[in-house]
């Protein structure tokens, strides 16, 4: 009964942590306005995500998840920096290095990474995040829809290429209208 407790917890944990980011980020100071409210969140989440990803591998003490979000993360950053200076594209502000988006690949690197390492009861969440930063970028004018559509795919991908589904035990909730019930299960 206490590792299904401490289990639970941690998922849950896992998430507080980042909706607690999100709030603080949208309570900055009184002459802020929505947009800059929208921006910085999306700043802290790029980071936010990862971290978290990078936790649920320390929480699950599964250090070759660890290794598999270490080389996913660097095939990423590669990648997409790489593509920034090839490409060189101006940004909506005015700046250069629009394309891809760093804020948004990353964001996908660990989403996709805890989707696939543990499943989409972390995943789903995670890809909403990674959607709110998307968003973020191009609502602040950092970046067009196309810069952060590249930045999806280039995290996705990123993740999709090094992680492998985690063996170790699991715990999920299932329930319907009438029933609700806890199931422990051990990938082999």
């Amino acid at each position: 009964m206490k590792r299904r407790t401490w289990t639970v917890r941690r998922q849950r944990n896992a998430w507080v942590g980042i909706l607690l980011a999100v709030q603080w980020a949208g309570a900055g100071g009184s002459r802020a306005s929505a947009a800059d409210g929208v921006e910085t969140a999306g700043d802290i989440l790029q980071f936010a995500i990862p971290a978290t990803a990078a936790g649920l591998t320390l929480s699950h003490r599964d250090g070759q998840g660890a290794m598999q979000l270490a080389e996913s993360i660097a095939l990423n950053v590669g990648v997409t920096y790489v593509l920034k200076y090839a490409i060189d594209e101006p940004r909506p502000d005015h700046g250069g290095q629009s394309m891809p988006s760093g804020h948004t690949s990353i964001s996908f690197t660990g989403a996709e990474f805890m989707r696939k390492r543990y499943g989409w009861e972390y995943g789903l969440p995670a890809y909403a995040a990674a959607s709110f930063v998307a968003y973020s970028r191009v609502e602040a004018h950092r970046h067009h829809p196309r810069d952060v559509i590249a930045g999806a795919g280039i995290g996705i991908l990123s993740s999709y290429i090094f992680t492998r589904p985690y063996k170790g035990w699991s715990l999920s909730i299932e329930g319907d209208t009438k029933n609700v019930g806890v199931r422990l299960s051990r990938m082999f």
